[in-house]
């Protein structure tokens, strides 16, 4: 069980990265930006910052001193898009929450940001539809 929550873990930070999210930090301080990347200590890289009194490019953050990471923006919700696609494409979706995609019969690869593989397939087209009438149905719900 141990394995499992370490993986969901990971994979939810993982999730984070390239989202904006504000950290506060042992020492009472706040930084707000763009989270860069992180590693299993927490250790972490801040992009577009502000706080700790000023604005900088780039904040390393030493994981021991993360007191907590907020996420600032609703996350992309891959398994909704996922059930969308399903009904248009019956068993033939995989969601793969671990590379954070969806995969259209085995070939076409969907991500929060559209159709990154397989755009040259015919089906792709309608797989591409789907999406962009998912991401606008939910920029409109923020």
């Amino acid at each position: 069980m141990s394995s499992i929550g370490n993986r969901r873990f990971s994979e939810e930070l993982v999730a984070m990265v390239g989202r904006r999210v504000s950290v506060s930090t042992g020492d009472g301080k706040q930084y707000s930006g763009e989270l860069m990347g992180i590693d299993e200590k927490l250790n972490l890289v801040l992009g577009s910052v502000v706080g700790g009194g000023e604005s900088t490019m780039r904040v390393v953050l030493n994981g021991s001193f993360v007191r907590e990471i907020d996420l600032l923006e609703k996350p992309f919700d891959l398994r909704a898009l996922n059930e969308r696609l399903a009904r248009a494409f019956p068993g033939m979706t995989k969601l793969r929450e671990d590379i954070g995609a969806i995969l259209v019969m085995d070939s076409i690869k969907v991500t929060e940001k559209g159709v990154v593989e397989g755009a040259d397939r015919l089906s792709a087209t309608r797989v591409k539809q789907i999406y962009e009438e998912f991401a606008r149905e939910t920029s409109k719900k923020t």
